[in-house]
């Protein structure tokens, strides 16, 4: 479920407009639980955080609106489909989050549904199907389309509300798959060809660029201090630097912050003691190095060989156990 989020597969918030004042009953039985509170958030800005009783029960009713909703025990999340009225009795094992998720009640047939397809889509290995043949992957993804459209069609259980936003929300995912296959597509044919440059600001004073490094490898990694997932790879980086320090190659952090968040960049890399060569792009987004290297988001991590050509446009990240064999087959 989780990858999903991470190459763009994630629940668009539909909403329905009804017509009647019931609630939702929803209750939660979970082992091994992470916390004491479940959060459920919606379109609209709902939320909902339901706390656990004295016997470790999470029970409440609620108005909604009909359609998805997130619900997170603070570490883990899954998604729902709820509508007034419904009578949902949710079962699982905090340890095993995806893989135990049982619903009773009414309103049970969707969300099981919905807890089968995540479940399965967590198992897809993604970066696979991301690197496959570009026939290949069109196939793959038809052959997802066919089996969702049957197994609406055949589950007689499910609402026609869900299975019409269903239909809707995973036509959008597969289109954003697509279209983040062709970006990757496009993105690799850059590897092999000499790399872009760059003549950057150094948090330790004067200018970079990155002829001054020839002879190592680069490994770089376009970010910002606003970036939650960035931010989320720094533990990671901070791990690969030590794993490779005293090898030859070099690690670069180039920062796409805004011009007005210059000083807010020096402070975060001096409070979070960041290494390697941190540098400050001249432009944002709109800088000459990002914008040719096709950078439509970060973090993105690149590698480019001792003698400035490029290795991989799109680079493993830190916490990726790929970036240790690609380094170490290029050193």
């Amino acid at each position: 479920m989780k990858k999903l989020v991470a190459l763009l597969f994630v629940f668009v918030l539909f909403s329905f407009a009804i017509v009647d004042n019931d609630t939702v009953t929803f209750t939660a039985k979970i082992e091994n639980r992470n916390g004491d509170s479940l959060i459920i958030k919606g379109a609209n800005r709902f939320m909902k955080i339901i706390v656990a009783d004295k016997n470790g029960v999470f029970k409440d009713k609620f108005s909604v609106t009909e359609g998805f909703y997130q619900l997170s025990d603070g570490t883990e999340y899954t998604q729902l489909y709820l509508k007034n009225g419904f009578d949902l009795t949710l079962t699982m094992d905090a340890k095993e989050f995806d893989e135990s998720i049982k619903y009773a009640g009414k309103g049970a047939a969707e969300n099981n549904f919905i807890a089968q397809m995540a479940l399965e889509d967590e198992q897809m290995d993604f970066n696979t199907l991301l690197n496959s043949p570009e026939d290949r992957f069109n196939a793959i993804v038809e052959r997802k389309k066919s089996d969702v459209a049957a197994r609406l069609e055949s589950n007689k259980n499910l609402s026609e509300g869900f299975v019409t936003q269903y239909k809707s929300t995973f036509e959008q995912n597969m289109n954003a798959l697509s279209a983040y296959y062709a970006e990757s597509q496009k993105v690799k044919k850059l590897n092999g060809k000499p790399s872009p440059t760059f003549n950057y600001e150094n948090y330790k004073g004067g200018k970079t660029k990155l002829e001054d490094l020839k002879g190592k490898l680069v490994y770089i990694d376009v970010w910002a201090t606003w970036c939650g997932p960035c931010r989320a790879e720094i533990p990671s980086l901070k791990e690969l630097e030590k794993k490779y320090h005293g090898k030859n190659i070099t690690f670069v952090s180039i920062s796409v912050d805004a011009l007005k968040d210059h000083d807010k960049w020096k402070k975060f890399v001096a409070d979070k003691e960041l290494g390697g060569i941190q540098l400050f792009a001249d432009n944002s987004w709109k800088s000459d190095f990002v914008t040719e290297y096709q950078i439509n988001g970060i973090p993105r991590f690149i590698l480019v060989g001792k003698n400035g050509e490029i290795i991989n446009a799109d680079a493993p990240r830190p916490s990726s156990t790929d970036i240790y064999e690609l380094l170490d087959a290029n050193l």
